[in-house]
């Protein structure tokens, strides 16, 4: 799977670097799970996706929805296993995260994220 580097262009800020693409329709559905854990720098950019769930899996992980421009339209801190992430038409991507990653990087709705391709 191929990774990528995600910034938080509005606070000049990096996400993560190691932040594996799942464009394909196995790689949406397997995610993250088997996992145990999420390294600092790793996460998981799904798309296209308008929501994302955490049934079966042993961690839990910080959500942000993205629209088509990459603009955060929504965050959710710390979603525990077995929950669900609010779904919405206007969300085009979301990207998983090690918890403490949204706080950590102040991530908040209306934030600019860019990719840098390796």
């Amino acid at each position: 799977m191929k990774q990528v580097t995600i910034r938080n262009a509005t606070r000049a800020t990096v996400i993560g670097t190691r932040i594996a693409v799942a464009d394909t329709l196995f790689a949406r559905l397997i995610g993250l799970l088997g996992r145990r854990v999420l390294d600092t720098d790793a996460g998981l950019w799904i798309l296209p996706s308008s929501g994302v769930h955490t049934f079966g899996m042993l961690f839990s992980i910080d959500v942000i929805a993205l629209d088509r421009k990459l603009c955060v339209c929504a965050v959710w801190p710390r979603l525990r296993p077995w929950r669900i992430s609010g779904v919405s038409w206007r969300f085009h991507s979301v990207i998983e995260l090690p918890t403490g990653s949204i706080q950590r990087g102040n991530i908040q709705p209306g934030d600019q994220m860019e990719i840098v391709h390796p």
